[in-house]
């Protein structure tokens, strides 16, 4: 069971650090279609690079072993960052094609920290 655990595990992670890594280097590099898609979304274009370096960076934080708090950081902000992609393209009535790839991501995002190792988690604090 232990040994399934790791192999979905490992299968989400990379699809979830292949899928975010892409994501943030086309927005680091300001793309124009994501350019266009950000200011169809109201949002400016400056935070392209904040979510784009946040993105390679979270990438890292999953993949590298130990620092569980910097994981459970990295998980919270693919977790924030794909729902307020996800909410705001429904608020302005997108398509489902324009929904479904922070939706992917989303899910990737969950079952990846849902199915981390021990090693990777945070040790629960006994008071």
């Amino acid at each position: 069971m232990e040994k399934r655990k790791r192999i979905i595990y490992w299968i989400f992670t990379a699809w979830l650090a292949l899928g975010m890594t892409s994501t943030g280097i086309v927005q680091l590099m300001k793309m124009q279609k994501e350019v266009d898609m950000f200011a169809h979304l109201g949002y400016p274009e400056y935070l392209l690079t904040i979510i784009g370096a946040w993105k390679i960076l979270g990438v890292v934080a999953v993949l590298i072993p130990k620092f569980p708090l910097i994981k459970e950081w990295a998980y919270a902000g693919f977790f924030f960052c794909m729902t307020g992609a996800i909410v705001s393209h429904m608020a302005l009535g997108d398509p489902i094609g324009e929904v479904a790839p922070p939706l992917l991501l989303l899910v990737l995002t969950v079952i990846s920290w849902y199915f981390r190792p021990a090693g990777r988690r945070l040790i629960p604090v006994q008071i």
